[in-house]
């Protein structure tokens, strides 16, 4: 249903076929590819291509994986492999935040979401991957895109402990982030 609606949203406002090729290593190893939605959320699709271009996604981990829900990563401040990973997930890029740009695309397994504070307008740089659909995100944190292929490799990430899923020890991490057209 939800592709059925977001192919309908294309034909009316044709966009670029953008996507991310995002290289995985760790417990997960091997390739997702995602598709982005820049046609449902312009300015957090072209921050991503932004980062992803310069190298900034390269070797940052997945700090936070919490199992049936999400794996999160993207912060290219705190979360360099080999760094002190105490404030991995505490920090962005030096862009400013960005103004929430929410759909009414659902958040079901493989749909990619910004990770963001209270505030709706504070996303910056990281990003989250479903495992499974997640309801009460809906309306609630911008949609960016979703994995066409790889899931198996989400599925592998190195799960987090606790409540907030804090990935311990030595956390799965993008090796490499390409943009796909």
């Amino acid at each position: 249903m939800r592709k059925l609606a977001l192919a309908l949203s294309l034909m009316a406002s044709p966009a670029l076929a953008t996507g991310l090729q995002i290289e995985v290593a760790g417990e997960a190893n091997g390739t997702i590819t995602v598709d982005l939605f820049e046609d449902v959320a312009p300015g957090h699709v072209e921050r991503i291509t932004t980062l992803a271009e310069a190298g900034e996604y390269d070797g940052v981990v997945f700090h936070r994986v919490i199992e049936g829900f999400m794996a999160q990563t993207g912060d290219v401040k705190f979360g360099r492999i080999g760094e002190d990973m105490r404030m991995a997930g505490m920090g962005g890029s030096d862009l400013p935040n960005l103004p929430a740009e929410f759909s009414d695309i659902s958040f079901e397994r493989g749909v990619i979401g910004m990770a963001r504070s209270a505030h709706p307008d504070s996303a910056n740089s990281q990003f989250f991957i479903m495992f499974a659909p997640a309801p009460h995100l809906n309306g609630q944190y911008t949609v960016i895109g979703e994995v066409t292929e790889g899931m198996e490799i989400v599925d592998a990430i190195k799960l987090g402990k606790g409540r907030n899923g804090a990935v311990l020890g030595e956390p799965d991490r993008m090796v490499k982030v390409t943009v796909t057209e």
